[in-house]
């Protein structure tokens, strides 16, 4: 008799699973989302997304894999992380022979800002001086670095110092300890540092506009996993637009991620921060990741001067993601993306 009941549900079940479609009756695809330890400014959306469900939505049992920049490259690269939002260094490891696909972006303006302590009224002090970076290739890193030496003349081990710190808590206590005179965070820093008592000294969105927090993936992953990689993409965009028209609900992801700590913290980095995210890759601005990447690699005698960089957009599934975007009635964003 049991035997005949259960068979009865398992008909029940799977008729049920017909009626409501293909989507109900297959299982969630798993998918793995790199996440920077510490949070990162620029990957808003995915936070979002996450908290939100919208992953979830699109059929994907997607889990966050959070690990500093440099074990988060190389588990994106192996392929033990299907989606990575780390574009600069993937822009390297492109140019240097991977295999990638960049898929959706996140933001159209960088957040990394230098934030030092009070004495230091100018980018020239901070001659002599130490900071505090991530590793060597990760954005936080690549930014400050790239930015004093192009604009200020300014380079790491000739004009001043570098301290390597995993995640931007670590900078900021190092900071309150007095082992550096600055550091470089991202935008959702800002508030706290200020309440600390530091300065926020460069903008590096100011000098050096590019898109930021995209996401790859690999080549084979792309190619094997077009439905999947398509439902990324939606739940990404889903994100950016919630974010940009949802203050109040937006404080949580802010708080779980950020670690910021109130409602007045969380609404002063959304004023300032709501409509800078975009799913959407402009031309310019995603040439750009690479286009600085090449420069960086000629000064360490890692690309040829008198090569060309190659056409990025072979790096990117553009026609998958703006026929995406545009299915979906995805709103772009509006903002002025060049340096103020």
């Amino acid at each position: 008799m049991r035997i005949v009941r259960a068979l009865l549900a398992a008909v029940a079940a799977a008729a049920i699973l017909s009626a409501l479609g293909p989507d109900a009756a297959e299982a969630q695809t798993k998918v793995t989302v790199g996440k920077v330890v510490g949070g990162v400014g620029l990957h808003i959306p995915s936070y979002i997304a996450m908290d939100k469900g919208f992953f979830k939505d699109e059929g994907l049992d997607a889990r966050f894999v959070e690990l500093a920049g440099r074990p988060l490259m190389t588990a994106g690269l192996s392929g033990n992380v299907d989606f990575i939002p780390i574009p600069s260094g993937g822009a390297q490891a492109v140019l240097s022979g991977a295999k990638l696909k960049y898929v959706v972006g996140q933001s159209l303006k960088p957040q990394w800002i230098i934030v030092t302590k009070p004495e230091i009224k100018k980018p020239e002090d901070l001659r002599g001086k130490t900071l505090g970076y991530a590793r060597v290739g990760a954005a936080d890193y690549d930014e400050g670095a790239t930015m004093l030496e192009r604009f200020f003349n300014m380079k790491v081990g000739r004009d001043y110092k570098v301290i390597q710190f995993q995640g931007e808590p670590e900078r900021i206590a190092a900071l309150s300890n007095g082992d550096i005179v600055g550091a470089l965070v991202s935008v959702p820093r800002a508030y706290q540092a200020k309440q600390a008592g530091f300065n926020v000294l460069l903008r590096t969105g100011d000098y050096l506009p590019r898109a930021g927090g995209t996401f790859w993936a690999t080549e084979e992953f792309f190619q094997k996993n077009p439905e999947t990689v398509k439902k990324f993409i939606r739940a990404i965009a889903s994100g950016v637009m919630y974010y940009r028209d949802n203050k109040a609900g937006s404080f949580a992801s802010m708080k779980e991620h950020l670690g910021v700590q109130t409602d007045e913290e969380a609404g002063v980095l959304w004023d300032e921060l709501h409509n800078t995210f975009a799913a959407e890759l402009p031309a310019d601005l995603y040439r750009e990741i690479f286009e600085s990447r090449r420069i960086d690699m000629i000064a360490a005698n890692q690309w040829p001067k008198d090569k060309p960089l190659p056409d990025p957009e072979q790096y990117l599934g553009r026609a998958l993601l703006d026929a995406t975007l545009k299915d979906m009635k995805y709103v772009p964003t509006k903002i002025d993306a060049k340096p103020n």
